[in-house]
């Protein structure tokens, strides 16, 4: 399933890939709307998982992870054949985002659904650990391919990617789902489970950064770059951002690992509150060499996603049997939908401070950023302190 998830992620990115060095100047796309083409795949994700994740808690999640990575495939060709523009752009990367509804949680919900009875914790942290791997895969393969072929066959070449989870899905074997309980897209009760839900809101304030740091972050660092032009310097965007990408799958295991030994709320608190910090510093040393932002960058690539395989380990125990699809649907929902404000949110960050190409607008961006993680340990400390409701 790992495996077949580096597949699914392949064309993950290649948007915010080609979107300093193509897009932006051939589409002449102000922040905002790159941001809002960025987060549309997001957007797309958002509107269809509730109904996607649920129904694997009445049919088997392996069918709808088949029907999702098709359309996914589908989704990212028909960029790279037709997209000419802001909207058409969206349109189609909305497309794919829908066909990614259908392959990531209803993916973990075909795993758990195969797992042994017991603590999954560690399955699961593998499993949305190798996300952050197929993240780096798609940033490499992506600016690569667009570099010497152009962006438009960048999307047909990762386009191939989901097909892998297709052949994966088949070598599963079929399960039978427990009998439905309760009404069809019934939240309420996953709703009143707080303690899954710290976790779900949590992961919202995660996605909001993640998600706004890996639209902008080639951007970013082609800014850096061209404040610090080298041509002989080994730092190129394509390089930092796979790195960057590459550090988050160990770090989001040690971060699940910390947070069994230490307490699962005080370790992801840790973490957030230190990945605020660093990304404030970023913001404030943005014009500053590559080499002194390097380690900084580093920092936060591990911060970032130190938290990912806790909370959606955490919510996946927290929630109740019977309603885990449901709770898997309303993680996703909420993450996804801060996704897209998280790269929209950058973007007019980045257009009200003075554009990409300026120092100021850069803390403008990281101060949004470190300002939506912080939302994190709030919505723990309100997860603990609330009474569970019946």
């Amino acid at each position: 399933m790992c495996v077949g998830q580096l597949g699914s992620l392949l064309p993950h990115v290649v948007v915010p890939s080609v979107l300093a060095a193509f897009l932006i100047p051939e589409w002449h796309l102000s922040g905002a709307q790159a941001g809002l083409l960025a987060g549309s795949g997001a957007a797309g994700y958002m509107l269809t998982v509730p109904v996607l994740a649920t129904l694997t808690d009445r049919i088997d999640a392996r069918k709808i992870l088949i029907a999702g990575s098709a359309l996914s495939a589908l989704g990212t060709f028909l960029f790279g054949i037709f997209a000419s523009g802001l909207w058409s752009g969206a349109f189609f990367n909305a497309v794919a985002g829908v066909g990614f509804a259908g392959a990531y949680m209803p993916g973990l919900k075909a795993l758990t659904d195969r797992l042994a009875p017991g603590d999954s914790s560690r399955a699961i942290t593998l499993y949305t650990s190798s996300f952050s791997f197929g993240v780096g895969l798609s940033f490499l393969v992506s600016q690569l391919v667009a570099e010497s072929f152009g962006w438009r066959t960048a999307f047909l070449v990762t386009a191939v990617g989901p097909i892998v989870m297709l052949f994966v899905c088949f070598l599963l074997r079929p399960v039978e789902p427990k009998p439905a309980v309760g009404r069809f897209l019934d939240f309420a009760p996953v709703f009143r489970n707080t303690k899954a839900m710290g976790f779900v809101l949590g992961y919202g304030a995660h996605c909001f950064e993640l998600y706004g740091i890996r639209t902008w972050l080639v951007a970013f660092w082609t800014f850096v770059a061209m404040k610090n032009s080298d041509p002989s310097s080994i730092l190129t965007p394509i390089v930092v951002s796979v790195i960057f990408s590459l550090l988050a799958m160990p770090a989001s295991i040690l971060g699940n690992e910390f947070a069994l030994r230490f307490g699962r709320h005080r370790a992801i608190t840790a973490v957030m509150l230190s990945s605020a910090l660093v990304a404030l510093l970023i913001g404030i040393f943005a014009d500053k060499s590559p080499w002194f932002l390097l380690p900084l960058m580093m920092v936060y690539a591990i911060t970032v996603p130190a938290d990912s395989g806790a909370l959606t380990s955490g919510m996946a125990m927290a929630a109740n049997p019977s309603y885990r699809g449901a709770t898997m649907a309303t993680h996703s929902t909420v993450g996804f939908s801060l996704s897209a404000l998280g790269a929209w949110g950058v973007g007019v960050a980045l257009d009200a401070a003075g554009g990409p190409l300026s120092a100021s607008a850069w803390m403008a961006a990281f101060s949004v950023l470190a300002a939506g993680i912080l939302l994190g340990p709030v919505a723990l400390y309100w997860s603990r302190t609330m009474r569970p409701q019946p």
